[in-house]
Parts: structure tokens; sequence; C-alpha cells
């Protein structure tokens, strides 16, 4: 940034003077970088700036040029004024929470909303729900770790994800990338102008609408207002506003108790955490700002199913436990964690998988013959000698079959 308003080369013996004992093997390893991508020269006396990088980069920050780095504001409009930080508040919440809701809510098709075909296809895409046999979506176990972190995460995660497509649907990646980083220095509240958007651009309107992130009057409007989710991409202020969310302070210090005889209080209304519990609580009694249900075995198997693992479990409880529950140690029930962990080993202790028992050899020369042949192709999944047979894959039957029907045919 120094090197940025400086209008000639700096020595650098002068820049090395700035950087403390300390800091000079990260030093070092930025003028390394900084010359590999042709920022920085190479030259050992003196350091500028690359002309061309200096300028784009000075306007993009300042926001001069004709580039419209922070967007284009829209002239004021008396007869249909833009939308109220309110109402932007509104609607940002409304579509985060129905892409959040229908993640936990469509393995038993209980949500209000369901988000449109562009964000089933990313959260598909991006391995957070799956579809077996043209079933209905549903939640993976990277779908609910997904929804343990906070909403800044969650936000980041889906537009990675996004920026995957766009070689895919042959969108520039430096527009969107571009676009992304405009929004977060617009200001919240204001509306733009779409004049200034590349093709690229104008086709991220609708995606965009569809994750919340900017509000339109209608899809062929000219005009558009980026919500809080936008505004604060490059920030660490809370993306998503709590007031209209019930129970705010729930969210940030902790709603659930969890007993030693594995019932569960959760100190909410909040229709989504009500949903995520369902996952894995058996729901009792419902009361207006508090649910009561139980950890079973039942409920936890049912999660383990949709691929949620106890130890999600385990953190989700424990990052959401209620102030009241901070004052012990452990924090959770011991003997709640090791019965959910024992639920999933119960789970685990057997796998099926398919393919074919040999057996009714006539002798066991031609057993151990037959045996010894699937060893080598390592298709031999389980064996007994006792009884004369062995269990081998799919894969290696035909193989088998083949080796079987070939030694009969020539002792024949």
């Amino acid at each position: 940034m120094n090197l940025l308003w400086l209008e000639s080369a700096i020595p650098v013996s002068t820049m090395a003077a700035w950087v403390t004992r300390e800091g000079r093997t990260t030093y070092h390893a930025s003028l390394s970088t900084l010359a590999r991508l042709h920022i920085l020269p190479t030259s050992a006396t003196k350091l500028a700036l690359n002309p061309t990088f200096k300028s784009s980069l000075r306007q993009a920050i300042t926001g001069g040029g004709s580039s419209g780095s922070f967007g284009v504001p829209a002239p004021y409009d008396e007869i249909n004024p833009g939308p109220s930080i309110e109402t932007l508040d509104s609607y940002a919440l409304e579509r985060w929470e129905t892409i959040l809701y229908y993640m936990v809510s469509s393995g038993n098709g209980q949500y209000p909303t369901k988000p449109s075909d562009a964000v089933l296809y990313l959260l598909k895409r991006s391995g957070l729900m799956t579809s077996v046999r043209g079933a209905a979506l549903q939640i993976t176990s990277s779908g609910f770790q997904f929804l343990l972190h906070p909403p800044h995460e969650q936000l980041w995660e889906l537009l990675l994800q996004y920026l995957h497509l766009t070689e895919e649907r042959q969108m520039d990646l430096v527009d969107v990338l571009g676009f992304l980083l405009m929004l977060s220095t617009m200001e919240l509240g204001r509306e733009y102008s779409t004049d200034g958007l590349s093709p690229t651009q104008k086709a991220m309107l609708e995606d965009l609408r569809d994750y919340g992130l900017l509000w339109q009057r209608s899809a062929t409007s000219q005009r558009f207002s980026p919500t809080r989710l936008a505004t604060t991409l490059t920030a660490s202020s809370n993306p998503l506003p709590t007031s209209s969310s019930a129970s705010a302070d729930s969210q940030s210090q902790g709603f659930i108790v969890l007993e030693t005889n594995y019932r569960v209080y959760a100190y909410t209304d909040n229709p989504l955490q009500i949903a995520v519990l369902n996952l894995f609580v058996t729901m009792k009694s419902r009361f207006p700002n508090l649910v009561i249900g139980a950890v079973t075995r039942e409920s936890v198997k049912k999660a383990l199913a949709n691929g949620i693992t106890a130890d999600q479990i385990i953190s989700y409880l424990t990052a959401h436990a209620h102030p009241q529950m901070r004052r012990y140690k452990p924090l959770l029930p011991v003997t709640v964690q090791d019965q959910i962990r024992l639920w999933e080993l119960e789970k685990n202790r057997v796998k099926s998988q398919e393919g074919y028992l040999y057996t009714a050899f006539a002798s066991q020369a031609d057993y151990e013959y037959v045996l010894n042949y699937a060893k080598q192709l390592d298709v031999v999944i389980w064996e007994s000698p006792t009884r004369r047979c062995f269990f081998g894959s799919l894969e290696g039957h035909s193989n088998i079959r083949g080796f079987i029907e070939r030694r009969t045919a020539g002792i024949a």
C-alpha cells in the first residue's frame, strides 16, 4: 500500500528499514510472490509497482475512472422509491432461511417454500444434498456440517461452489468475482443501475436474487439493491439480521439443554432450528417458545441413515448449548455422548456388499483350487474352509464362473 501511492521507485534498503526483525521472513516471501506475479520488478536496488497494476488498483480503491468499481447509483425515483433497509433485511432472511429450511426438511417434504431449480442444482452439485435413484433430495453429512457453520461461512461456501460452475456455464470468472466484490462495497438501502454491468454480471442477477444477495422490483428491472448478505461479504459483521429471526440471543448464546436422561429442552420458536433438531431428536411437546424432545436410538439411527455422524450431532449440541450448561465440565453429559457414539458403532458393525456365494464343491481340492484363483484376482470377501465355501465380489463373478466352467470341462 505504501508503494501504491508513491510516484517514484524506493530503494530496497529504505523499504527493508520499515520491516521488523520478526517480519523479515514474511516480507521476503511477499516480495518473491509479487515478483512472480510481475507486480514488482526483480530489481535488487529499487522497488516500484507495475504501472498498469498501480493505475488499476488506484481506480478500484478510489472508484475513479469508468470501471464503476463501487457500482453506478441509480437516480432517485419519487414515484417508485427503493426498498427500505427493513424490507431488504426481511427479504434476505426469507430467501436464505428458505434454502436452509429446505435442506433440513426435504426428506419429509415438510417445507413451506421450495428454492429455485438453480439453487437445488447447486446444493446437489456441491454435495450438500443428494438424491438416490431419482428420489427427493436429502441432506448429506457435508450438508449437516454446513448447518453447523455461522452464516458468513455458509454464504461463502455456497459462493465458492457457485464459482466452480462458471466454466460449465461459460461465464467469465473475472466478471463474476468482480461483481461479487463490487456488491461488497455497495451501500445498504441504495439502488444501483444495471447499465454498467457486463452480460455475465447481468446473468448473475437472477442467481443472486435466489440466494437473497440482491433485490429487484422485477426480473426485467434496470435497478437492483444489495442486501446485507452482499454488503457484508468482505466484512466481519453478521450478514443476517437477527431482529426478525426468532430468539436472536439463542443463536449467539445457545438454546439447548440436554439432560442425562436424554431429554432435550430447546428454548426457541425458530422453525429452522426446530427442523434441524428434528433430524436427530424425537419431538414430544411444543410450546410458544420451547420444544421438548429426546435423543433416542431410533432418532439417532434415522440421522445416521441420512449421513449425519455421531460427532456432528455432538458438535451441534455443544455449539448451541444453553449458557446454563456452559457452567458444567464436560459441557454435555458423558453418558449421552457415549451412547450416541455406541449407536453409531452399532450401525457400522454390519456392512452389506453385493456378490456371489460359491459352495457345494465336489472336493476340498476343487474348493482350494478355485479359492486360490479368486484370491489372485483379489475378489474374495469372506471364506470358510470348514464349510468349504467363500463369498466373492460382484466384479469377479464372471471370471470365477468362467474358471470353474473351464476346469469342469477339462475334467470331463
